[in-house]
Formats: C-alpha cells, structure tokens, sequence
C-alpha cells in the first residue's frame, strides 16, 4: 500500500511538473475563415469571379465542413454571395456600399476606440503602445505586410479592451470590406505611409488611455478613409 502511495504522488508531481497549455485550440473552421477572408481581402479571389467550394477547399487545403462554415461567416459579412444551386460569387466592390459601410463604422469605431481607452488593461495599455511603434516602423519602411499584421492586431486588441460584444458584433461585420477596399485602392494610390501614421496615432491615444484624443484620432483616420473612398469614385464608373 505504501509503496502504491508513494508511486502515485510521484505520478502526480510529474504531471505538476509538466507545463500546461492554456492556449485554446484552433479550430479548422477558424483556419479556414482566415485563409479565405485573407484570399478575398488581398484580391487573390478577384472582385466578380465564381468559385467552387472544391476550389475553396483545394485553396485552404481544409475539408468540406470547415470550409462551408467559414463560408457562411463569410457570407454574413458579405465577402461572399452563396446563391443556391448557381455557387458562390466573390462580390464586385460597390462604391455606394462602401460609403453605407463608413457611416456605421465611423460611429461605432469610435465608441469601441472610447471605451478601449477606459477599459484597456496595464498588459493591453503595453501592447497598444507596442503597435504604435510598429504603425511608425512600417510607414518609415513602407512595409505593407508589417502594416497589415498590425492593423490586424489593432483591430482584435480594441475589440476585446472594449469589453463590449454587442459593438464587437457590429465591427466585425466591416473589417473584411475595409481591407479589401483599402488595398484596391492602395495599389493605385500608394498611400502605405498616410494610413500608417492616422492607426498609429489611434493606437497611441488608447495607449495613453485618454478617451478623448482616441475618439479624435478615430474620426480623422474615418475622414481620410471616406476621402480616398469618394476618390476612387472614377475608378468604379
């Protein structure tokens, strides 16, 4: 019997011993939303084009099922047209639809920047002050890719500071549309460093935590957003 005890608290000290992850799992739902969403953002799936959900799943190199529920999410956030028994359509970009969209993420991105700035914690409060450097670095660099890694980040640590899932809702229903937009109309404009400094300032403001110059720094980024947006208006004709 005392040598059963001793062997199970030794069984037990090793499992102590052994480092636990608490990263939850990824699930290939996710992963796939994220290569598709990326595909679609980045016009690698081109504004106007069919696709299979076979073409889908050979792109992600992800199942079936996954694959059909990222393209439901996809779909509620209109980044992909599914009209049954004709496929689905890669929407074309639409100026007037985009122009709807500014309206309600100028409201609520800059609600969502407020409450960040009050309710971001001393480890978030770092991080937001992190990606101000790296919004500077990439516009010194006119590094698009490191541009889009942060605008990501930024994008996910306001939702989550800003402990408000009902907002999260509404935002992340303009995310996907923004991007894609922004780098249509990038690869035309070569505006990297512009955009890089207005989320800089953004991120500095939260990272200050004051409210105030948040909500300002968030309107002037929406002011240049809307800008360039009836800009390419020509573009769209």
């Amino acid at each position: 019997m005392a040598s059963n005890n001793a062997s199970n608290l030794q069984n037990n000290q090793d499992l102590v011993s052994e480092p636990v992850s608490l990263q939850p799992k990824v699930k290939l739902t996710d992963i796939a939303y994220q290569k598709l969403e990326q595909a679609i953002t980045m016009l690698v799936l081109e504004p106007g084009c069919s696709v299979s959900e076979q073409q889908l799943c050979e792109l992600t190199e992800i199942g079936r099922t996954p694959v059909r529920e990222a393209v439901q999410r996809l779909a509620r956030e209109h980044l992909i047209i599914v009209l049954p028994q004709r496929g689905l359509f890669i929407p074309e970009i639409n100026i007037r639809k985009q122009l709807k969209l500014l309206e309600v993420r100028r409201e609520v991105e800059r609600l969502v920047c407020r409450m960040s700035a009050k309710r971001c914690t001393d480890q978030e409060r770092l991080a937001f002050v992190q990606l101000h450097q790296q919004f500077k670095e990439s516009a010194r660099q006119a590094d698009v890719d490191q541009f889009l890694k942060a605008d990501r980040m930024l994008n996910e640590l306001t939702l989550k500071a800003a402990r408000n899932e009902f907002a999260e809702g509404a935002m992340r229903l303009t995310h996907g549309l923004s991007r894609r937009f922004w780098y249509f109309y990038f690869k035309k404009s070569n505006d990297l460093e512009t955009m890089a400094l207005l989320h800089a300032n953004v991120a500095e403001a939260i990272g200050q935590r004051d409210a105030d110059k948040a909500a300002q720094a968030s309107d002037k980024l929406l002011d240049y957003i809307e800008f360039y947006t009836k800009e390419s208006v020509s573009d769209f004709m």
